[in-house]
């Protein structure tokens, strides 16, 4: 979905979004974090940051721009490792990701983009203005333990099945399943990145075929991906 002019805090995404891509009910619209952060103002500008001790002492250490580092670190409610340049972090969200989703590509100059306040909440009131109110995946980039590149997840959701538990259900070969539980919005992220480039101005995909998954309620949301802790492995 490209051609969308350039997103500015207090525009009414929605409206933009349903203006270029006429959705309609039992569609999904995936859309890039940095626009709904953009839209709810979730900048921030690096030379009004004011870098703790442990800003500075992170940024000396892994070659970063403490300013950086402080915002990655005001975002942070919980920081798992810091290597290599990179601070994993669990965010206030309970998201784990790298730098906590803090990022200045895409950004204005001088900027950092946040995650939104809450993504969730963002896809159901983004949601509720859409005609036809399709589905919505808000996705981000993470990397991956024990695999190398990245792929798009689900950050936030509205309106569709976040998690398809096969669990109780049987195989082809009427074996049971113990295990299968389809993480549906992860994957909508992931394909829906294939359908864009990164250096395009095409920060929505429009997704059909996949009634199915979508849903009359706003449902659960991304936050139904995280993993709880007492089921964590690896921490």
């Amino acid at each position: 979905m490209g051609g969308l002019p350039e997103v500015r805090p207090g525009d009414d995404l929605a409206a933009v979004l349903a203006q270029a891509a006429s959705p309609q009910s039992g569609d999904v619209l995936v859309v890039a974090h940095k626009v709904v952060s953009k839209a709810e103002g979730r900048l921030r500008e690096l030379a009004a940051v004011d870098p703790g001790p442990r800003a500075r002492e992170l940024a000396a250490e892994h070659g970063k721009d403490p300013r950086l580092v402080q915002t990655v670190l005001d975002e942070t409610a919980t920081l798992l490792r810091a290597e290599r340049g990179v601070l994993i972090c669990e965010t206030h969200h309970g998201l784990i990701c790298a730098n906590a989703g803090v990022d200045q590509s895409n950004a204005p100059e001088g900027h950092a983009v946040l995650l939104p306040e809450d993504p969730d909440r963002s896809a159901r009131g983004m949601r509720a203005r859409l005609p036809g109110r399709p589905a919505v995946v808000i996705s981000d980039s993470f990397g991956r333990a024990w695999r190398l590149g990245q792929v798009d997840v689900a950050i936030g959701a509205a309106g569709l099945v976040p998690l398809d538990d096969w669990r109780g259900r049987t195989d082809a070969h009427g074996r049971e399943l113990r295990a299968t539980a389809l993480a549906t919005a992860d994957a909508l992220a992931a394909a829906a990145d294939l359908a864009r480039l990164k250096d395009e101005a095409e920060p929505a995909v429009l997704v059909r075929g996949l009634d199915r998954l979508v849903t009359k309620e706003d449902g659960p949301g991304a936050a139904a991906l995280r993993r709880p802790v007492e089921e964590d492995l690896f921490r």
